[in-house]
């Protein structure tokens, strides 16, 4: 049986916490937690969010552990429309991270928080 997106995202069998830039600038600056961001290269460098380190989601689960050693180390996520980003966070939660939020917003609200 085949799953569209929209069913996929709604069986991720973890509660996604999910959060505006705003609250994630706001908790980033406390905590010094990490915004990631799963956007392919060629996105990332067309429209930078200068804050956020670029792992595309297909190679997260290779390259995140080199950056994040610490399962409760907060990570916030975010992608060009959240979907890759929800989908991301699913894995880092099956790899063990507890400390995972998805940003749900536009990347022009995500540049202007961290520019802010």
């Amino acid at each position: 049986m085949l799953i569209d997106i929209t069913t996929r995202l709604a069986n991720i069998p973890f509660p996604l916490r999910c959060i505006t830039a705003k609250e994630a600038m706001q908790e980033i600056s406390s905590n010094h937690g990490l915004l990631l961001d799963v956007r392919e290269p060629a996105e990332a460098a067309s429209s930078p969010v200068e804050a956020a380190l670029n792992i595309p989601r297909g190679v997260l689960e290779m390259k995140v552990i080199e950056k994040c050693k610490d399962a409760k180390f907060p990570i916030y996520i975010h992608c060009a429309s959240g979907i890759r980003a929800k989908l991301a966070a699913e894995q880092l939660m099956n790899m063990g991270y507890d400390n995972v939020s998805v940003v749900t917003c536009s990347i022009g609200d995500i540049k202007q928080a961290t520019d802010a």
